[in-house]
C-alpha cells in the first residue's frame, strides 16, 4: 500500500544508528497506536454493554406489560380494554427486543470481536517482540565487549574459541529477532487500519441490518394501531379534563352549600328534621362506665344495617354489632355534663347504651330512626309513608319515658299471635301495617331478623351452641396453641382427603330454606350488598381444609382451628352464577336463634381459585364419606352374620354333645338292667358287652332247638 512508511529490515545486520532511530520511531508510534485502540476499545464496549441493557430492558418491559392482565389493582383491575391494548404493545416490544438481541450478537462478532483480537494479539506480540529484541541486543554488546577484551600477548586458543562462538550465536539472535521485530512493526501499520475499520464496519452493517428489521415490524398496521392508541389517549386526557372541571365545580357548590352545616348545631328552622328515615348514619358519643360514678365518652361512627345498630372506630375496615334495635326502646335521657343524649334499651333489657348527638337535629333524627327500625317499620315496601303514619309515636319518643316497664310491657309482641316464620311489629300504633309486615318475610330465602356476621370468631372464644352440638364439643374452648385438648388422636388423622384452599370471609347469615342453590345466591347478594353499603372491605384471609370428617378454617399464621364445620351437616353448597371465585355453603345446626328448632346457616367465602374446585371437592368429600359409611355397615353386617353363624356352630356343636351323652347314658342303662350273675358273697357280676351279646346268642339258640 502506498504512503505506508517501513523499518528496512535488510539493515538489520548492519544495526546502524539510523536504524536504531528509525526503530524509535516505528516504537513510539506503536505505543501511540496502542494508547488509542485502547480509548477506541472502551467505547466501543460502552455500546456493546449499552445495547446488552437496552436489549435486556426490553425484553423486561415486554414482560411486564404481558403480566399486566394478572394483576389485582384495589381499582381498575378489571379492565379489558387495557389489558388487550398492553397485550398489543407487549408483542410489538418483545418483537424490537427480539432485534435488539439481534444487534447485539451483530456487535459481539462484527465489532467487538476484531479490536479485542487486535488489542490482545497484535499489540501484545509487539511488546513480546521489543522485550525479546532488547535482551537480545543486550546479550550482543555483552559478546562484543567480551571478544574486544582478548589479549594479544597471552592468546588461548580455546578462550578465544568460546567467545568467538558467543559472538556468533548472540549475533545470529539478534539479527533474527530484529528482523522479526522490524517485521511486525511494519505489519502493524496496515493492521492498525483493519483493527480501526473492520469494527467500524460491523457496526454500521449491524445497525443497517436493525433498522431493516424495525422497518419490517413497524408495518403501516402497526402506525394505524397507534395513531388509534395515540387518540384514545387524547380522549382520555379531555375526559380528565372535563371530569376535574367537574369535580373543581362541584366542590365549589359544596362549599357554598355546606358552610351553613359547618356549624355544629345548624338552625333547625333551616334544615328540619327527617322523622321517617329508617336508615341513619353518622358520629356518636358513646358512654362508657369506668368507675361506680365516673365514666368516659369514647367518639364512634355507628350506622344502621336492617335491624341492628353497628359501630365503628376511625380507622377500622369493618364495622361491629353494637346493639340489636329490633323491639327496643329509646328515650331522651338527662346528662349532667352531656347535651343531646339518648339511651337505647334492649327488647329484654339487659343492654343499654347511653349516646349523645352532635345537634339537636341529629338528636331528633337518631331517636326517631331508631324508634322506626324498633317497629321493624325496615321490613316493609315503602318505609316512608309508614313512618310517616306513625310518626305521633315516634314523636312521643323524644320525651323520657316515665317507666321501662311499661315500655318494655308495651313494646313485647304476643306470642300466640305472631307467626313463627315471621315477624311481626310489637307497636299497636301501626294497625293493619303490622300484617303486611309480617308476611313481608314469609317468600324469602333468608331470614330477615338474622345479623350478617363480617368476621369470623376468635380462636379462644367459646364454641357456637350450634357448632357445639353438631361436632361434640359443646362447652370447650378452642385451644389457642392448637394442641388437641387431651386427645391423643387427631380427628382427621385417618381422612383419606386432605385438600387446602385459600380463602377470605365475607360474611354469614342464618337463612329459612337449604334445599336449593337459591338460598346462597340470595346470601351472596345480601352480603355483597351490605359491604358495598357500609363500605366494608376487609376480609378474614383463612385456611380451608376439606377432608371427609369436617371443613376446618385454619389461622394461616397460628395454624389454629378458627371454625369446625361437621360434613354432615353441610347440606348445600354452590358457586356464584357469574363470579367463579365466590362459593358458600349452608350449614344446618341443632339450635338457631330460637331454642330446640333447628336451623341453617349460610356462610359466603371468596377464594383465589376456582369455587367450583373447592365445591368439588366438597362434593369428593361427602362421597367418601358416603363410601366408607357404607362400607362400615356392611362390615359391620357382614361381622354379624359371622357372629350368627359362630353362634349358630356353637348351638349345634353344644347339641351334638348333648345327644352323645344321652346315647352314652341309654347304653348305660340298658347294659345295667340285664340280668346279672351274682357272687357267692351276694355281689352282682357285671357281664362286659361281648359277654352278654354270647349269653344272649346261646339263649336263642337253645329257644330254636327247643322249637324244632
Amino acid at each position: 500500500m502506498p504512503g505506508i512508511d517501513k523499518l528496512p529490515i535488510e539493515e538489520t545486520l548492519e544495526d546502524s544508528p539510523q536504524t536504531r532511530s528509525l526503530l524509535g520511531v516505528f516504537e513510539e508510534d506503536a505505543a501511540a497506536i496502542s494508547n488509542y485502540m485502547n480509548q477506541l476499545y472502551q467505547a466501543m464496549r460502552r455500546i456493546y454493554d449499552a445495547q446488552n441493557e437496552l436489549s435486556a430492558a426490553t425484553h423486561l418491559t415486554s414482560k411486564l406489560l404481558k403480566e399486566y392482565e394478572k394483576q389485582r389493582f384495589p381499582l381498575g383491575g378489571d379492565d379489558e380494554v387495557m389489558s388487550s391494548t398492553l397485550q398489543q404493545f407487549s408483542k410489538v416490544i418483545d418483537e424490537l427486543s427480539s432485534c435488539h438481541a439481534v444487534l447485539s450478537t451483530q456487535l459481539a462478532d462484527a465489532m467487538m470481536f476484531p479490536i479485542s483480537q487486535f488489542k490482545e494479539r497484535d499489540l501484545k506480540e509487539i511488546l513480546t517482540l521489543k522485550e525479546v529484541f532488547q535482551i537480545a541486543s543486550n546479550d550482543h554488546d555483552a559478546a562484543i565487549n567480551r571478544y574486544s577484551r582478548l589479549s594479544k600477548k597471552r592468546e588461548n586458543d580455546k578462550v578465544k574459541y568460546e567467545v568467538t562462538e558467543d559472538v556468533y550465536t548472540s549475533r545470529k539472535k539478534q539479527h533474527q529477532t530484529m528482523m522479526h521485530y522490524f517485521c511486525a512493526l511494519n505489519t502493524l501499520q496496515y493492521k492498525k487500519k483493519i483493527a480501526m475499520l473492520e469494527p467500524l464496519l460491523g457496526y454500521m452493517q449491524a445497525q443497517i441490518s436493525f433498522f431493516k428489521m424495525g422497518s419490517e415490524n413497524l408495518n403501516d398496521q402497526l402506525e394505524e394501531f397507534l395513531a388509534n392508541i395515540g387518540t384514545s389517549v387524547q380522549n382520555v386526557r379531555r375526559e380528565m379534563d372535563c371530569e376535574v372541571e367537574t369535580m373543581q365545580q362541584t366542590i365549589e357548590d359544596l362549599e357554598v352549600a355546606s358552610d351553613p352545616l359547618y356549624l355544629p348545631d345548624p338552625d333547625i328552622t333551616k334544615f328540619p328534621v327527617h322523622r321517617n328515615l329508617t336508615r341513619k348514619a353518622g358520629y356518636l358519643n358513646a358512654r362508657n362506665k369506668t368507675g361506680l360514678v365516673s365514666s368516659t365518652w369514647d367518639r364512634q361512627f355507628y350506622f344502621t344495617q336492617g335491624g341492628n345498630l353497628m359501630n365503628q372506630a376511625r380507622g377500622d375496615v369493618a364495622g361491629g354489632l353494637a346493639m340489636d334495635i329490633d323491639n327496643c326502646s329509646v328515650m331522651a335521657v338527662d346528662c349532667e355534663d352531656r347535651r343531646y343524649c339518648f339511651q337505647i334499651t334492649s327488647f329484654d333489657g339487659k343492654k343499654s347504651s347511653i349516646l349523645q348527638a352532635e345537634s339537636k337535629k341529629d338528636y331528633e333524627e337518631w331517636i326517631c330512626t331508631i324508634n322506626n327500625i324498633s317497629k321493624q317499620i325496615y321490613l316493609s315496601e315503602n318505609p316512608e309513608e309508614i313512618a310517616a303514619r306513625v310518626n305521633q309515636s315516634a314523636l312521643e319518643a323524644v320525651t323520657p319515658s316515665p317507666s321501662f316497664q311499661q315500655r318494655h310491657e308495651s313494646l313485647r309482641p304476643n306470642p300466640q299471635t305472631r307467626p313463627p316464620t315471621a315477624r311481626t311489629s310489637s307497636s299497636g300504633s301501626l294497625g293493619s301495617e303490622s300484617t303486611t309486615l309480617a308476611t313481608l318475610s314469609l317468600d324469602s330465602l333468608v331470614a330477615p331478623d338474622t345479623p350478617i356476621q363480617f368476621d369470623i370468631i376468635s380462636p379462644v372464644s367459646e364454641d357456637q351452641p350450634g357448632q357445639a352440638k353438631n361436632s361434640g364439643q359443646g362447652g370447650k374452648r378452642t385451644n389457642p396453641f392448637g394442641e388437641s385438648g387431651g386427645r391423643s388422636k387427631p380427628e382427621t388423622e385417618d381422612s383419606i382427603l386432605h385438600q387446602l384452599f385459600i380463602v377470605r370471609f365475607l360474611g354469614s347469615m342464618e337463612v329459612k330454606s337449604d334445599d336449593s342453590p337459591d338460598v346462597v345466591y340470595e346470601t351472596m347478594r345480601q352480603i355483597l350488598a351490605a359491604r358495598a353499603i357500609h363500605n366494608i372491605f376487609r376480609m378474614t384471609e383463612s385456611h380451608l381444609l376439606v377432608t371427609c370428617d369436617c371443613l376446618k378454617l385454619i389461622d394461616p399464621q397460628t395454624q389454629v382451628t378458627r371454625l369446625r364445620f361437621p360434613l354432615p351437616s353441610v347440606v348445600l353448597y354452590a358457586t356464584h352464577q357469574e363470579s367463579k371465585r365466590l362459593f358458600g355453603f349452608v350449614l344446618r345446626t341443632s339450635g338457631g336463634r330460637v331454642e330446640s328448632h333447628p336451623a341453617s346457616v349460610c356462610y359466603i367465602f371468596e377464594s383465589n381459585n376456582e369455587g367450583e374446585k373447592i365445591c368439588d371437592s366438597v362434593g369428593l368429600a361427602k362421597q367418601i364419606a358416603l363410601h366408607a359409611e357404607l362400607d362400615r355397615r356392611a362390615s359391620e353386617k357382614q361381622k354379624e352374620i359371622e357372629r350368627v353363624k359362630e353362634k349358630q356352630q356353637k348351638e349345634l356343636n353344644k347339641q351334638k354333645q348333648i345327644e352323645k351323652d344321652l346315647e352314652e347314658q341309654s347304653r348305660l342303662i340298658a347294659a345295667s338292667s340285664r340280668p346279672n350273675q351274682t357272687s357267692g358273697e351276694g355281689q352282682f357280676v357285671v357281664l362286659s358287652s361281648s359277654q352278654s351279646e354270647e349269653s344272649d346268642l346261646g339263649e336263642d339258640g337253645k329257644k330254636k332247638e327247643s322249637e324244632a
